[in-house]
């Protein structure tokens, strides 16, 4: 009885699968697009990467971003992202709060690097998940940047 409860879902499951492929429903994932993120996504997508940042981090002091240099999308289940941004260490220690408007080092301690990070997110329920990231030091990361 098991298997026959089964059979009528799964054929009827079957069926719509064949007929939206047959007439094109499937979004086609086309890889990562160069498309500016919305305001709303690109400030909630920068603030989970730099508390994650600035949570991994053994540093004594906060980073904050200051700039966007690239962001890239794919749709997925959710949104994918490879951002490419400068951060900037501020005058902040690690555990203050407010680090996002905080002031940049003066030039002796100043300190800037750029980085890649891929970022899933899916958006409409505040998810976010840091997959990837890798930072090189800004005047030894401009060299490759072009």
């Amino acid at each position: 009885m098991g298997i026959r409860c089964w059979r009528k879902p799964l054929l009827l499951l079957l069926i719509a699968l064949v007929l939206s492929t047959k007439l094109g429903h499937f979004q086609r994932w086309e890889g990562f697009q160069e498309k500016p993120m919305s305001k709303k996504n690109m400030k909630s997508t920068l603030n989970f990467f730099i508390q994650s940042y600035n949570n991994a981090s053994n540093g004594t002091y906060s980073y904050r971003v200051q700039k966007l240099i690239r962001s890239q999308m794919q749709l997925t289940m959710g949104v994918e992202y490879i951002v490419t941004v400068k951060i900037g260490r501020t005058k902040y220690k690690r555990n203050d709060t407010g680090s996002s408007s905080c002031p940049l080092q003066s030039k002796k301690l100043r300190k800037s690097l750029i980085c890649e990070s891929l970022i899933y997110t899916v958006p409409w329920i505040n998810y976010f998940h840091l997959w990837n990231n890798s930072c090189l030091e800004a005047e030894h990361a401009g060299r490759d940047l072009g």
